[in-house]
């Protein structure tokens, strides 16, 4: 029986007949009916005996397992006594890696809460967007992220924002928290009731909304991070991806959860030096980021030195073995490489230490089963490049969104990846199947910039594209066609650069942009972007 009154969700999921496939054919991914996902993590820790270990390391202070799960509950009490959360309602949660967001996350799922994580360099356009689809009775905020998601909640005077690292301030949501006691217990939620919503633009910009259950982040609890990672009680995890990612939500906070180790949150921005000095500085044992970040920091690790360091997670775009030598050069530590998506919650097919293959992204993952097929969903011969289908105990499921019989087809999860698969079950990615780029870890979708440049007087049509770049796997890059008046020169591409740069998330901005008197169309007027991908130089030059 559900625990959520508030059904907006389950009322918005596809048909029965669009689910995927969800398969629990290992023992350890059998979920008891009823399950709290937070709860389920700080029982577990508890009865390993970890509760005085530590599990939020931050630059100021820490918690332990039993000091988090008590401030989780009396987050949960502001949330539920003083601002009337009912179980189901949506949360938005903006804010960085730090030790507050993962303590506000933890607390609204606890309390039976839906999390919308937002990444914090989203701009007011876009939060919009998933506030749109979502519609949280209630936003949890970092206090240097207020001014963008104010203009994005103009339109929404009933939704509150509580901030967060704030204290001392009254309204700091911690701060708040301290009136009341440990004693809140969590909400005792079945397993397939919804403990999050993570946004995915997909090629279009429109956002999805992915729904995952506690079900679903406890199974991906016990498949990749237990069969692959390994991860120990004495380790230290850190890494780049936002929580908002469950990329990073689950590397940097479920999954060490699981494991009974700890996380440290820097509470700032990485670069690559300061991450490389950092994650020294804390012992980190487990690093997660993208291949772009792990080139950039291959020569500080070399010269830092990294000597408490093991296990390397590389994820969110393709792994060019040139970049796995230079971090192994520099460090002794080969990559962990690994696929997954928003839309399966994380890693489904993954290399594992010492096990890589030149090329390779690995072997399917204990629990998903995984092949190549053709657009009838049939296998293809092995060496043959055709469509990756997976399945395993988690799928897609859009909430109100047509795109579901797109990703989802005879019960088969379809990423949209082209892949091969030899002999001997190893995945060789070769693209994406569709218009996504991928830089620098991040997936930007070409209709979304084009949408933003052609909002500037200046530009009458354009297309974005992604190319090839040896430091970001893709570049995004921008051919545009101007309005008569307007010169195509140097001046112009810095001032279409800022314009995208103040209008949705910086790292979406064209790193190139060329013009052009006309673009490629068919004869009904579809713009041919595969024409211009062709035209394009296999080494475009980025700008810095």
């Amino acid at each position: 029986m559900s625990a959520q009154p508030d059904h907006f969700v389950h009322d918005r999921l596809p048909p029965r007949g669009q689910w995927p496939e969800l398969r629990y054919d290992l023992p350890e991914l059998v979920i008891a009916p009823q399950a709290n996902l937070v709860q389920a993590l700080f029982d577990q820790a508890e009865q390993a005996g970890h509760g005085d270990r530590p599990l939020l390391r931050g630059p100021d202070r820490g918690w332990t397992y039993r000091e988090a799960r008590a401030e989780v509950a009396r987050i949960a009490a502001v949330l539920l006594q003083e601002h009337g959360l009912v179980p189901g309602n949506r949360v938005l949660l903006r804010g960085g890696n730090t030790c507050e967001m993962a303590l506000a996350w933890l607390a609204v799922v606890y309390a039976g809460g839906v999390a919308v994580a937002t990444m914090p360099l989203l701009r007011a356009r876009e939060l919009t967007a998933i506030i749109e689809r979502a519609e949280p009775a209630l936003a949890l905020c970092d206090a240097r992220l207020l001014d963008e998601l104010r203009v994005a909640l103009e339109g929404r005077p009933q939704t509150p924002i509580v901030p967060l690292h704030s204290a001392p301030a009254a309204d700091d949501l911690l701060q708040r928290a301290q009136a009341h006691g440990p004693g809140t217990p969590a909400c005792p939620t079945a397993a397939d009731d919804i403990a999050l919503l993570a946004f995915t633009s997909g090629t279009t910009g429109t956002p999805k909304a992915t729904v995952h259950t506690h079900r679903d982040a406890l199974a991906a609890c016990a498949a990749w991070p237990r069969h692959v990672l390994r991860a120990r009680p004495e380790d230290i995890v850190a890494g780049s991806p936002p929580l908002a990612f469950t990329f990073g939500l689950g590397g940097l906070l479920l999954f060490p959860m699981a494991a009974g180790a700890s996380v440290f949150f820097p509470d700032r921005p990485y670069t690559p030096e300061l991450m490389v000095r950092l994650m020294r500085e804390a012992g980190v044992t487990i690093c997660y980021t993208a291949p772009t970040f792990y080139r950039q920091m291959a020569p500080f690790a070399r010269q830092i030195g990294l000597p408490e360091l093991r296990t390397c997670v590389s994820a969110g775009e393709a792994l060019p073995d040139a970049t796995r030598q230079l971090w192994r050069e520099a460090t002794g530590i080969d990559l962990t490489d690994g696929i997954g998506a928003t839309e399966m919650f994380h890693i489904f097919i993954s290399s594992r230490g010492g096990e890589s293959r030149p090329g390779a992204i690995g072997t399917v993952v204990p629990g998903y089963q995984a092949k190549v097929v053709d657009d009838e969903g049939h296998e293809v011969p092995r060496g043959t490049v055709g469509k990756l289908a997976v399945v395993g105990p988690t799928g897609c499921r859009y909430m109100d969104d047509e795109r579901q019989t797109r990703y989802v087809r005879h019960g088969w999860n379809h990423p949209g990846d082209a892949f091969v698969q030899d002999e001997d079950g190893y995945f060789f990615y070769q693209a994406r199947d569709d218009d996504m780029i991928i830089t620098a870890g991040y997936n930007v979708g070409g209709p979304e910039v084009e949408d933003v440049l052609l909002r500037h007087p200046a530009v009458a049509e354009c297309a974005v594209i992604g190319v090839p770049d040896a430091e970001r796997g893709m570049a995004i890059k921008a051919v545009c066609v101007l309005r008569p008046g307007h010169v195509g020169d140097a001046a112009m591409v810095k001032t279409l650069q800022d314009h995208v740069k103040a209008t949705i998330a910086p790292y979406k901005y064209p790193r190139i942009v060329e013009f052009a008197s006309a673009l490629p169309r068919t004869e009904t007027g579809k713009l041919q972007r595969f024409k211009l991908r062709q035209a394009a130089a296999p080494s475009a030059p980025s700008t810095p």
